[in-house]
């Protein structure tokens, strides 16, 4: 074994030290050339801003005095992202914190943003804003509901329609085996497609003038829709109970094919087509 003063080692050593100062030298310059490969880099000119006028509908229930109306903020859309949510976002965290909307998931899941952007029905975080600066997005609660504030909907009729059709399974018989679930046939599952996707997010009923009318008696496209989920499932035993709940002038009948529910889900489902297969069963029950 060598000695720590052995003559070989301090050889060694010694034929290192030219290698470590090369190493050492480069990684001090290394920086140095960087910094001066970017200064003689020429600056990027800043972005000119876009601005993009966003018109929304406020009103205040604690400020009685100042009545509903469309404030406009401007929003540049190189500092946002691309859709309406994000936008009001923006205003709601840079420019007044006061604006009030429903938000959620961002992925068109939850149905919270669903809001009138541009005469239509839609969700905000779905919505893709329009490039045009000249043209002003006017954004709405959905149509006659009444409003808690500013773009949020008092959504407690809705809901209270959704819970009258029994959105469960219901049997009469218990499962063949407790422990299992029920099945079912693919060609029965494959009935709810185009159903279980409802997210409820009322686009459809308030695009609906039946609904606009006799949102006290007529259930909706979306709330009919969901009804038709169960009726169809081969798991449910309820089919004839669920059908005469609709067996009156208001519930299912007001009705009148206008289809703007199916025009503006924006899920791309067809609450109308559900309406009318409901019709078709209680005709041939």
């Amino acid at each position: 074994m060598l000695s720590s003063s052995s003559p070989l080692l301090r050889r060694l050593a010694l034929n290192q030290i030219p290698r470590m100062m090369a190493v050492r030298a480069a990684s001090t310059s290394a920086p140095a050339m960087g910094a001066a490969a970017a200064a003689a880099q020429p600056a990027q000119p800043a972005k000119a801003p876009r601005l993009k006028t966003f018109a929304i509908y406020r009103w205040d229930p604690e400020n009685p005095t100042v009545k509903p109306r469309l404030q406009n903020y401007q929003v540049d859309l190189n500092t946002c992202g691309p859709m309406v949510l994000d936008a009001l976002i923006k205003i709601k965290n840079d420019i007044d914190p006061t604006l009030t909307f429903r938000r959620s998931c961002r992925e068109g899941i939850c149905g919270s943003c669903s809001m009138n952007i541009g005469g239509s029905n839609t969700l905000a975080c779905i919505s893709h804003i329009d490039p045009d600066l000249s043209k002003p997005v006017k954004i709405y609660p959905l149509p006659h509901m009444y409003v808690v504030k500013d773009l949020v909907p008092d959504m407690s009729n809705f809901y209270q329609q959704y819970r009258r059709i029994e959105p469960y399974l219901q049997r009469k018989t218990p499962a063949p085996d407790a422990a299992k679930e029920n099945l079912q046939s693919r060609a029965d599952r494959k009935k709810l497609d185009g159903l279980y996707e409802c997210i409820l997010c009322a686009c459809c009923s308030t695009s609906c003038p039946s609904y606009w009318w006799n949102s006290d008696q007529y259930l909706g496209p979306a709330v009919l829709m969901q009804a038709y989920r169960w009726i169809i499932d081969s798991r449910d035993e309820f089919k004839a109970e669920r059908l005469a709940k609709l067996q009156d002038p208001f519930s299912l009948y007001r009705c009148h094919t206008i289809m703007n529910c199916t025009k503006t889900c924006p899920k791309g489902l067809n609450p109308a087509r559900a309406i009318a297969m409901i019709k078709k069963e209680l005709a041939n029950a």
